[in-house]
């Protein structure tokens, strides 16, 4: 089982239970049908960081009050801010069997998921490389809506971003995205080294970790 399916069977919210072979094919199934459809496409920018009191982070046009997303970013000089997105055809795909085949739309949410984490995942190895060149290392991805990172930064965050001009990515008046399967996310940028996973806090077994998102 590739990294991916084994992400899809977590959000299908299987834990250490066994999946049956129904399952694993309708996953196969809905990989293969997400893969035509999925047009990834991701718009980022680097800002310099501020730290004008405990639990407050300034980041370009953002006043950020989070106590949890200012302990992962203790020591960061600058950040990422990032845009990503699997495009309106996986919306598409979803509605297409929303009517009569909700054992599918569940497992092709599941599986797009992990798909834009995976694709993420390669974008970030990709900027760990760039980063390290100019002396930097990067830290877990951070979204709004992770702890007490508010949602409602969304809004600023793709009015910095331009995303709605360079990658189709808008927001409703709820502070969702849309597209769907799409994220905002911070990265840090430090100058000192540390141990965190690429795939972030949900996986990582260390509890105590000053840069836990959660």
């Amino acid at each position: 089982m590739d990294a991916r399916t084994k992400e899809a069977i977590r959000y299908l919210g299987y834990g250490r239970h066994a999946v049956d072979d129904h399952t694993l094919k309708l996953v196969e199934s809905c990989f293969e049908e997400l893969s035509q459809a999925a047009c990834g496409r991701i718009v980022y920018r680097i800002f310099e960081l501020e730290f004008p009191e405990s639990g407050r982070i300034l980041l370009g046009n953002l006043d950020i009050h989070s106590k949890n997303l200012y302990k992962n970013l203790t020591g960061c000089k600058k950040a990422v801010l990032l845009g990503a997105t699997l495009g309106p055809k996986v919306d598409l795909l979803l509605r297409k069997y929303s009517i009569g085949d909700m054992a599918r739309v569940v497992t092709l949410q599941a599986c797009a998921a992990a798909m834009l984490e995976e694709y993420l995942d390669e974008w970030q190895t990709a900027l760990e490389a760039d980063m390290k060149k100019e002396g930097y290392y990067i830290r877990p991805r951070f979204s709004p809506g992770y702890g007490d990172f508010d949602i409602a930064h969304q809004d600023m965050i793709l009015r910095m971003l331009d995303t709605a001009k360079k990658i189709g990515l808008t927001l409703t008046g709820g502070n969702m995205l849309t597209p769907s399967k799409s994220v905002t996310a911070v990265i840090g940028l430090s100058e000192t080294e540390t141990s965190c996973h690429i795939k972030g806090c949900e996986v990582c077994q260390k509890k105590d970790c000053a840069y836990r998102r959660l």
